[in-house]
């Protein structure tokens, strides 16, 4: 399973999904997996769209499932639309390809 690393809330944190959050996201928006990795980067989603995808991916990385609900309703749901919109795209980059969407030029990576 493919996984991705990214900044989220007040820590490096690992995302992924395995085929049982694949069904579950599926479930939770009413889209096939398919739908949503090509629809949500061209911008036709729901908000609690990417808000889901972020929390299952939490959840695939290791996160306990209250601790990534509280994650996602604190930083995604409740921020700037554009915040949740790249790391969710960048998510379902990973699922699509097998790789992470490439950083923003300019977006360095925070190496502590």
């Amino acid at each position: 399973m493919n996984t991705h690393v990214a900044f989220f809330g007040d820590a490096e944190r690992t995302f992924a999904l395995s085929p049982e959050l694949i069904a579950e996201l599926q479930r939770k928006t009413g889209m096939g997996i398919g739908s949503l990795c090509l629809r949500v980067p061209e911008g036709h989603f729901k908000h609690a769209d990417l808000v889901e995808i972020i929390r299952l991916a939490l959840i695939g990385g290791g996160t306990a499932p209250q601790e990534a609900a509280a994650l996602a309703d604190t930083y995604a749901a409740k921020r700037p639309l554009n915040e949740p919109y790249v790391l969710a795209t960048a998510i379902l980059q990973m699922i699509w390809s097998g790789t992470p969407a490439p950083k923003p030029e300019g977006q360095a990576a925070d190496n502590g």
